[in-house]
């Protein structure tokens, strides 16, 4: 039997979209025309892959371009801002992170953000996870207690 074939990648780029929410228009269909691509196939690719989650949920997904003008997505955890602003409760960070704080978020709140970001950042110790977090967290205007 005949291992499939692997097709190579000519170009990877990254959309951040609502989830279950793509549509043909921009942001969407301008960056995948210019590769060829079919858009509405993306379209109804992405939203059944984020159909279950939280309608206002950003989700970043990667799209790898193939030679034969098909693609691959491979889809992202949320943005570490749109998960601390969800556990503090607020719609948006502050303008002044180091004078005016807007909210808080716990240490085990942020460890259990560090949990689901894990796979997307640049390590792969938990503690060092958590302080990628804590300073996402400090420049959105957010105070980390120690409960």
């Amino acid at each position: 039997m005949a291992s499939p074939k692997i097709k190579a990648v000519v170009k990877i780029f990254r959309l951040q979209l609502p989830a279950g929410k793509a549509t043909p228009a921009p942001p969407v269909g301008p960056a995948l025309s210019q590769h060829g691509l079919n858009i509405m196939e993306f379209v109804n690719q992405f939203n059944k892959l984020t159909a279950k989650l939280e309608d206002d949920m950003i989700i970043p997904v990667d799209i790898m371009v193939h030679a034969d003008k098909t693609f691959s997505l491979k889809m992202k955890t949320p943005p570490a801002s749109y998960l601390l602003k969800k556990a503090a409760g607020i719609m948006k960070g502050s303008g002044e992170p180091n004078k005016n704080k807007v909210g808080k978020v716990t240490r085990k709140q942020v460890e259990e953000i560090a949990k689901t970001k894990l796979e997307d950042l640049n390590t792969t110790d938990l503690q060092q996870a958590v302080k990628i977090i804590e300073g996402s967290a400090r420049s959105l205007g957010l105070e980390v207690k120690n409960v």
